[in-house]
């Protein structure tokens, strides 16, 4: 087996985990039951060690596809053969069992579409990363996975040995046209509890039901504008990133994809940053999934009830709410193509960064405005926030892309400041709230000006990255976009020129990609490179769509930049963070901040060419 590119594989998940199957019909990556479990089938982050679940043909294969079923996460991949069809249907049941308890399974179909093709299946799990010993048990049903924390059943209609080493199932069988089998994989059986079996006939009811699921929900959708696949597609990713018990959004539903092949930048994302879930809120809103939305003010409603008088967010919690997110590393693993460190946890959970609360001021004001009105009680919460940002903004943090070099005066962060009490300045009067307005109007003027003295270089002729830098920073592009300056007003449209330039003209835009920022100046205290920032890409093309309000070229740019920023998603619609030199997907994918600044964008530029 070799490493397959992070951009050829789709995902399924059933809102509690995700699995990344690859276009080669392995199950490359899942952790169970949670999104943040410890993996079981990890060979994305170790070929060798990590265990798959592999259904693929054992003749020639001269292509492989993947799709969608339509309007759903339900995941087809084919292989065409000369003389032979065949496909693997993926999909996690979504609903609950007799007992209302959730499936939590694991669905693959095997099926014969033409002609007569031989099969494979090796399921090899590697319980807790690959870190536990387990034993197996088959039975005519299935067989029975178990180590001394996890166990997991897999039932099948067809007859399994155990492979050579020991460590996992096989099979070889062979499908003539029409005719398919079934796998199910999920939880361990319980003491006492009978072996299950599995039919056809219950698999197809559970795809049905799933089926009927993803198009119900999809439905909800108001976009009809332009690009209406793509962003129903990142409609849907983001559906599969929500933690259905809490409401929590994970950033992404991988750990240490690589920002850099070979390099140190892998990071663990199974996490909800508030930053990220606010921007998913937004997202949400804007193509009136208000019932997500609602279900996150919740969850942070929540997260707000535990910090205390006087006490700031942290910028991360794990999905069930639990603020420790302990960082280590996973030495036995060589990591995706010998990226290395192999990273669980996240060490960034304890950070300062101001800018968190402008992502969530805003959303709270666009869910009031757009959703359902915020109670007193939520309100008393978010004044405590508003009133923390206004005693603490003057401090230095880590910012927004989380360096490890040392804490700066980050204009983003200021920015976010800026919002936090906008919005909150902004909320109060909508719904007539107590506050200390004439402070928040103070703090909101300093913050302002502090920004268009201290964050703009005069001889960088752009706002910069952090005070007494002369470093760009793409995180700037979103000052119009959060109406801190008209995106008209001439030190935006410098800036915008600034960063529209390419890396050896001093700016961060290459072949229409855009990079976060300068990487080689050591801000963000790592080595190695990375790729170009899709969510900053996306950025660039919202910036220039409100520029281009009354600038026809700058209008088509941004046209010309979001076609080909569409290009360079996979063969699914999906993202990962970031684009590599060759238009290879980097980082962890797929990434909710890509897809909804996706939809952010798709929906102004589509809106400003309409008019």
């Amino acid at each position: 087996m070799a490493y397959l590119p992070i951009e050829n594989y789709g995902v399924i998940g059933d809102m509690h985990t995700v699995a990344l199957v690859g276009n080669n019909g392995s199950v490359d990556w899942f952790c169970y039951p949670a999104f943040d479990s410890p993996s079981v089938f990890a060979a994305i982050l170790d070929d060798q060690k990590g265990g798959r679940f592999q259904i693929s043909p054992t003749c020639k294969v001269k292509t492989y596809k993947q799709f969608y079923w339509p309007e759903t996460n339900v995941l087809v991949t084919r292989f065409l053969a000369a003389d032979a069809v065949g496909e693997v249907v993926d999909f996690m049941p979504i609903g609950r069992r007799a007992d209302n308890t959730p499936f939590h399974r694991l669905v693959r179909q095997v099926r014969t579409v033409r002609g007569s093709m031989p099969f494979r299946m090796v399921c090899e799990p590697a319980f807790n990363y690959a870190r536990d010993t387990h034993e197996i048990q088959i039975t005519p049903m299935g067989a029975h996975f178990h180590s001394e924390k996890q166990g997991l059943w897999l039932s099948s209609t067809i007859s399994l040995s155990p492979t050579e080493n020991g460590k996992g199932v096989t099979s070889d069988f062979t499908l003539e046209e029409g005719q398919s089998a079934t796998l199910v994989l999920r939880g361990a059986i319980k003491p006492g509890e009978p072996h299950e079996s599995v039919s056809r006939e219950d698999a197809d009811r559970q795809f049905d039901m799933t089926v009927h699921y993803w198009r119900n929900w999809l439905a909800k959708c108001q976009y009809t504008g332009r690009w209406r696949e793509m962003v129903h597609r990142s409609a849907l990713a983001l559906k599969l990133l929500t933690y259905e018990p809490t409401g929590a959004i994970v950033a992404a539903p991988t750990c240490s994809l690589p920002e850099g092949i070979g390099g140190q930048r892998n990071w663990d994302y199974r996490y909800t940053w508030i930053r990220d879930a606010a921007f998913t809120v937004y997202g949400f809103m804007r193509l009136g999934f208000t019932d997500e939305a609602f279900h996150f003010m919740e969850w942070i409603d929540a997260r707000a009830h535990e910090t205390g008088p006087g006490r700031p967010l942290q910028i991360m919690y794990g999905i069930d709410g639990r603020h420790t997110l302990t960082e280590e590393t996973l030495d036995h693993l060589d990591g995706y193509m010998g990226s290395k460190p192999v990273r669980i946890g996240n060490g960034a959970y304890n950070q300062l960064q101001l800018d968190i609360y402008g992502e969530l001021m805003d959303s709270v004001y666009l869910f009031n405005k757009y959703g359902t009105p915020i109670s007193f009680e939520q309100w008393e919460h978010f004044r405590e926030l508003t009133n923390w940002v206004v005693n603490n903004w003057k401090q230095k943090d880590e910012g927004i892309w989380e360096v490890r070099g040392g804490q700066q005066h980050f204009v983003y962060s200021k920015l976010m400041c800026w919002v936090a009490v906008d919005r909150a300045l902004r909320l109060a009067d909508k719904r007539s709230f107590p506050a200390d307005r004439t402070l928040w109007l103070k703090t909101r003027d300093e913050i302002f000006m502090e920004i268009m003295t201290q964050g703009w270089n005069k001889e960088k002729q752009a706002f910069v990255q952090h005070y007494g830098s002369d470093t760009l920073d793409a995180a700037n592009l979103i000052m119009p976009l959060v109406f801190f300056v008209s995106p008209t007003d001439k030190r935006m449209l410098k800036t915008l020129d600034a960063i529209n330039r390419p890396p050896k003209e001093g700016g961060l835009v290459s072949n229409s990609l855009v990079y976060r920022y300068d990487h080689t100046n050591g801000i963000d205290g790592l080595t190695g490179e990375e790729g170009t920032f899709n969510m900053c890409t996306f950025w660039l093309v919202e910036a220039l769509t409100r520029a281009g309000s009354n600038d026809r070229h700058r209008l088509d740019q941004a046209r010309l930049i979001f076609e080909q920023i569409l290009g360079h998603a996979n063969h699914l619609g999906l993202y990962g963070e970031e684009t590599g030199p060759a238009g290879e997907a980097l980082g962890n994918f797929p990434q909710a901040f890509t897809h909804l600044s996706l939809i952010s964008a798709a929906y102004n530029l589509d809106r400003a060419l309409g008019q």
